[in-house]
């Protein structure tokens, strides 16, 4: 098997994986970061999202052999804030967003790396983009409150 280096929230690894072995994989089994949760498998859902070079990117579908070896970084949910809760995680508490929970790393995923890009946005955008992640209990108005109120947090 080949060995990849990636650097998943700002530290280096080395894994030894195939290299259709999605990041997911890699993040969950090999380097026991289990925050990122397995959904669908097929890039739907966004319980698996991380960011990639800052961007929300599934990574149930993200190939180690696409993003090892060369200058891209990866963050997962362990690795979203260095000094204690990012203020989408602030706002999800405040909110009380989750139920079940499952679907919420994917879910702060996402919220983080859009407002990075949009740091003052519409209910419309919001809604928008929460609405390419599933949650089961469907706690979407409550998601997209904490989206609103994180925002302001920013």
């Amino acid at each position: 098997m080949p060995k990849y280096t990636l650097t998943i929230n700002k530290t280096p690894y080395t894994v030894d994986v195939d290299a259709d072995t999605p990041v997911l994989w890699v993040l969950r089994d090999s380097l026991k970061l289990v925050g990122t949760k397995f959904g669908c498998g097929i890039g739907q859902c966004g319980a698996c999202t991380i960011h990639l070079n800052g961007n929300a990117v599934r990574s149930c579908t993200l190939p180690v052999s696409a993003v090892a070896n060369a200058n891209m970084k990866l963050t997962s949910i362990e690795g979203l804030s260095e000094n204690g809760d990012h203020p989408v995680q602030q706002a999800w508490l405040e909110i009380d967003v989750p139920q079940c929970g499952y679907c919420q790393a994917g879910q702060i995923m996402t919220a983080a790396a859009f407002l990075d890009k949009n740091p003052n946005p519409s209910e419309e955008e919001i809604k928008n983009t929460m609405s390419g992640n599933i949650c089961r209990c469907g706690t979407y108005m409550r998601i997209n409150k904490a989206v609103a109120l994180a925002a302001k947090k920013l």
